[in-house]
């Protein structure tokens, strides 16, 4: 039982009034962006206080659902160990430890490929800790590293640390024979820093006022940061900036970037104060990525691109003349949307979308050809995780489903075998034969056919015909993709009968470029109109009722669940929003604040722009909040420190709900960012707390 009669607190309405396009809005609560004011604080401190109390009934259950996480999980663990040099690097976990542990182990025979399988409970010859998670992170709230590299002579470890959850991260490099950090540091730098070649450098980027990426920096390593050269600027407000070598060492590629168009720099590796040499000059609407690779002795540029081509075409020019001859080597493709090229010494390792599902190929320089590496299941996720080394025999994938766990695989080349390096271990008797999973589709308004991804536990039977609890996922933004990957803790519900779903709605990129297309801008309804499709066609088919659906989505997905709120609350009994964009038009509308003219691209530009201005108020969730709705239960889950979507944003729209009757919850994190908490036993505890709120709505928190 909920404790329905504690009261909520309410916040003070201070209207202030907003104009644009001649239309005037009244807003209560834009007060509330104030973080450093008192009354703020005290206002989302009371509003936890709420929600602890609201929820006070589920602290049993948040303990056992925490219990099985933790129980189904090999707390002590290794990960299969990549080559780097003369090193095997790796990974640690420790039973009662948050945070990871790096290590390192030494390869006695240079010729060796096959990782060494290792065991925690053995010791590693030779191993070194490069950085301990769990120290660095000793008296912080929070931690999260941005930037981890090592020297390529294998003596410096370059790392970049946040204990805050702004993601501005400070820069250190430490000397890996003595563990001692060298008097370098580099405050407020963003993530992705990386050691030069030789080892003397270090490249790293800063953010604009707007938590924009925006400065490539280079940095000596021995000297004072004060002393630091810029070695690129991007002016344009629209742009991110990002820098990285190639990887064979030969050049430093600065990548500047919009959600249209993108445009990348060449920097020769030996001569990095050098002026940056545009590939190809950005032109409005023309996305492109480069990997650099030697073929038959020819220096040569492997680029990926959209100039004509909606799903992509790759093309290999000479990387002395850019903008000359191009050879196509992989064609446009309708419904075969290229997602990225990553050159080595001998092949490129190739990754695209076709029919929903991610696949990974092996490029011939000779023929062109591209040989796809198969797996049997219906659904699952792979991509290959990116040696660093130039010419190695195999390539590292990572593969899962829903009810596969995390797998890693060696792709021998020139044999075309799949060598198993690690099944992820699930504790406590898994057997994947337990369970089903299979893609159905929903049709949209429009007609348009939306495929959907279902696992379940078979022992409650085969989905459709009984009406089941059934928890529905979502996000449709960004191009980005929802893949059918397994989660230990999606078990403890699939286990209490509940079916997991995915609705992959436009405006991700499940189908392709054009599902993307047709669902931004002035087509962004379709993402929430799709959901609500999705849903009832569940409801329709028999795998679930209104009563006992719940929906989930975060950060853009957050604002997805907002509208779908105000669209169909008829449709769900509970919904989960996670540091939710629901305040959209208020955000976009502002160009001071973090990220907003880089969204424009994706959402509109309503400040300058009437008719996106109107659209924009037709479906965010903060202005469409309406009187006299039963809404769903609805719990927002938000951080303090987030700098993409900022706290404000859940905090208005809850209180607005509050104001039409809705039973709405606000859970702020007050030392965190846009990621939540860090650690994985307070992930865990997070994860657990709003598992257990889920089956509440959905009446199976009583029975457990």
């Amino acid at each position: 039982m909920t404790s329905e009669a504690v009261t909520p607190p309410v916040a003070d309405r201070r209207p202030l009034t907003r104009t644009h396009h001649g239309d005037a809005v009244s807003d209560p609560y834009e007060w509330l962006r104030a973080k450093d004011d008192e009354d703020v604080i005290g206002h989302l401190e009371a509003e936890n206080a709420y929600t602890d109390e609201r929820t006070a009934h589920l602290e049993e259950l948040r303990g056992r659902l925490f219990d099985e996480i933790k129980g189904r999980t090999l707390e002590t663990d290794l990960s299969v160990p990549s080559r780097r040099g003369h090193w095997w690097y790796y990974g640690r976990t420790v039973e009662g430890k948050q945070y990871g542990i790096n290590c390192r182990a030494p390869i006695s025979d240079p010729d060796d490929w096959t990782p060494p399988v290792l065991s925690p409970e053995t010791e590693v010859p030779g191993e070194q800790v490069l950085l301990d998670g769990n120290v660095e992170a000793d008296g912080h709230d929070f931690f999260s590293l941005g930037s981890l590299d090592v020297s390529n002579d294998g003596t410096r470890l370059l790392y970049g640390v946040d204990v805050a959850g702004d993601e501005r991260y400070t820069l250190r490099i430490r000397d890996l024979a003595t563990g001692d950090d060298l008097p370098d540091v580099v405050e407020n730098t963003s993530s992705g820093a990386v050691f030069s070649p030789e080892g003397r450098h270090v490249v790293y980027t800063t953010v604009d006022d707007a938590w924009r990426p925006d400065t490539v920096w280079l940095h000596e390593v021995g000297t004072d940061a004060a002393s630091d050269q810029a070695i690129f600027t991007e002016p344009d407000e629209r742009y991110w900036v990002g820098a990285g070598f190639t990887r064979s060492d030969r050049y430093l590629v600065i990548g500047v970037g919009s959600s249209i168009t993108s445009e990348e720099f060449l920097v020769p590796a030996d001569d990095l104060t050098s002026e940056p040499r545009s590939v190809w000059p950005r032109r409005e609407g023309v996305e492109y990525s480069l990997t650099h690779a030697v073929v038959d002795g020819e220096d040569v540029l492997y680029i990926l691109h959209n100039d004509g081509a909606l799903d992509f075409e790759l093309v290999r020019v000479a990387a002395s003349d850019p903008t000359g001859d191009r050879h196509v080597v992989l064609p446009h493709l309708p419904g075969r949307r290229l997602l990225d090229a990553s050159a080595y010494r001998d092949w490129a390792v190739v990754e695209y979308r076709r029919d929903g599902l991610a696949r990974v190929g092996i490029l011939d320089y000779a023929t062109d050809e591209v040989r796809e590496i198969g797996f049997d299941e219906p659904l699952y996720a792979v991509g290959a995780s990116g040696s660093s080394e130039w010419a190695p025999p195999v390539i590292r994938l990572g593969y899962a489903s829903f009810t596969t766990p995390g797998t890693v695989y060696d792709l021998e080349v020139a044999t075309g075998e799949l060598l198993l390096r690690k099944s992820q271990p699930v504790l406590g008797g898994y057997d994947p034969a337990d369970y089903g999973q299979e893609r159905v589709w929903a049709v949209a308004d429009d007609g348009t056919r939306i495929p959907v991804s279902l696992v379940w536990k078979r022992s409650f039977g085969e989905p459709g015909g009984s009406p089941r609890p059934l928890h529905l996922y979502g996000y449709g933004s960004y191009e980005h993709s929802i893949e059918p990957g397994f989660s230990v803790a999606r078990l403890s519900m699939l286990d209490r009968g509940v079916i997991f779903a995915i609705a992959h709605v436009r405006g991700g990129g499940e189908m392709g470029r054009q599902w993307y297309e047709e669902g931004k801008l002035l087509h962004k309804r379709n993402t929430f109109t799709d959901f609500v499709a999705v849903g009832r066609h569940l409801v329709a088919e028999g795998y679930t009722s209104p009563d006992r659906l719940v929906a989930e989505g975060g950060s853009a997905g957050g604002l997805l669940m907002g509208a779908v709120a105000n669209l169909a609350p008829d449709l769900f009994a509970g919904i989960l929003a996670g540091v939710p964009f629901v305040d959209a038009l208020t955000t976009i509308l502002d160009p001071s604040l973090p990220l907003t003219v880089i969204e424009w691209d994706e959402w509109g530009d309503p400040l300058h722009n009437a008719d996106v201005y109107a659209y924009m108020k037709s479906y965010t969730p903060y202005e469409n909040v309406q009187e006299g709705v039963r809404y769903p239960r609805i719990l927002a889950v938000t951080s303090l420190n987030d700098t993409r979507v900022l706290y404000v944003e859940p905090a208005k729209w809850v209180a607005r709900l509050r104001e039409v009757g809705a039973d709405a919850l606000l859970k702020c994190e007050m030392v965190a960012g846009h990621g939540g908490v860090s650690g994985r036993y307070n992930s865990w505890r997070e994860r657990a707390f709003e598992l257990a709120w889920l089956l509440d709505v959905m009446g199976l928190a009583e029975n457990d």
